[in-house]
């Protein structure tokens, strides 16, 4: 009997654990009252605080990201759009689509400090922490830099159509500019304020999103039409790979850690991609709700923050997801 169990256990089938997906939902922070389109998301990671850009409820959402609880709804925005948090002081900057174009938002008290005008249409905004300078898209094609310290706008890029998303290279001094209704990526030296280059977009159009894996020297650039993500080399501009995503997207996030590309999507679905050998490979293509096509990953949190706006039955919230290896 002993010799039977023992060859009974040699011959029984291994099994093998599961991979767990690579995200999992955790909770929400309701953001009541909230009626609306929604735009943008940034966390203060000091803090411990996500600022919600709640355009079509013309303010500013502040959530309470250790008990994802809402704490409060700041007022005095138009059509708030992009957002950003600088630290040391901590400061909220809002970009508004009317109105006072961007404004400084003391962190210590959430109080207005200083509003900068003239750049109508603010849209994306973006830091450059070694200069001190915050960087927005605005108007029918500009991209201004404010000085962080005093508010003073020190410089403005001409270009050929809004701007939306865009990122800063942290090793050189490019910015690489979405402007879809030119149908290109306009490549923005921050040193001389000059347009250098413009990459045709030629494979899909409307593009929106985008995320710069700079190490890897590649974007990567969200279209709706067709619904796709292209991967674009920012050694030569060329388009070197493209794969079908969600529809509608509006925001896109490349986490280098894990080799993973997120992607939200007015359509209803969070999608999640990962590179393998031979190119990227969607696993996960997550149901979430009409309209919530803004997010924010937080790599050093492990944490995604998915906008869902109010529609029918649906409440406005932030759905919080942790990211797993």
């Amino acid at each position: 009997m002993k010799h039977g169990i023992a060859i009974a256990l040699l011959i029984a089938p291994m099994t093998v654990a599961a991979q767990p997906a690579p995200l999992s939902f955790i909770g929400t922070i309701a953001l009541p009252g909230v009626e609306g389109r929604i735009d943008h998301l940034a966390v203060d990671q000091q803090s411990q605080r996500l600022f919600v850009a709640a355009l079509g409820n013309d303010s500013v959402e502040v959530g309470d990201v250790k008990t994802n609880t809402h704490v409060r709804s700041l007022k005095g925005f138009r059509e708030p759009q992009g957002i950003l948090v600088t630290p040391t002081p901590a400061t909220v900057v809002v970009a508004n689509g009317q109105g006072a174009s961007v404004q400084f938002v003391r962190g210590a008290d959430l109080t207005v400090t200083r509003s900068v005008t003239g750049t109508d249409d603010a849209d994306n905004v973006r830091f450059d922490a070694p200069a001190g300078r915050v960087y927005v898209g605005y108007g029918s094609g500009a991209l201004g830099a404010i000085d962080a310290a005093d508010g003073k706008r020190v410089g403005d890029v001409a270009l050929a159509g809004h701007p939306e998303s865009f990122q800063l290279e942290n090793a050189g001094p490019r910015i690489f500019v979405n402007v879809p209704s030119a149908g290109h990526i306009a490549v923005v030296n921050r040193a001389t304020m000059r347009v250098d280059a413009t990459w045709p977009v030629t494979q899909a159009r409307s593009n929106y999103p985008m995320a710069l894996d700079e190490a890897g020297h590649r974007l990567f650039v969200g279209c709706r039409q067709p619904a796709k993500v292209l991967v674009v080399d920012t050694s030569s501009g060329k388009t070197v790979a493209s794969f079908d995503a969600v529809g509608d997207t509006d925001d896109l996030f490349y986490d280098a850690a894990r080799k993973r590309l997120y992607v939200s999507g007015g359509e209803g679905f969070l999608d999640v991609f990962e590179e393998r050998t031979g190119g990227f490979v969607r696993t996960l293509h997550l149901a979430t709700a009409p309209g919530a096509r803004t997010a924010l990953f937080v790599p050093e949190m492990s944490r995604l923050y998915l906008a869902v706006p109010h529609r029918g039955a649906q409440r406005a919230e932030v759905r919080v997801y942790e990211v797993h290896d």
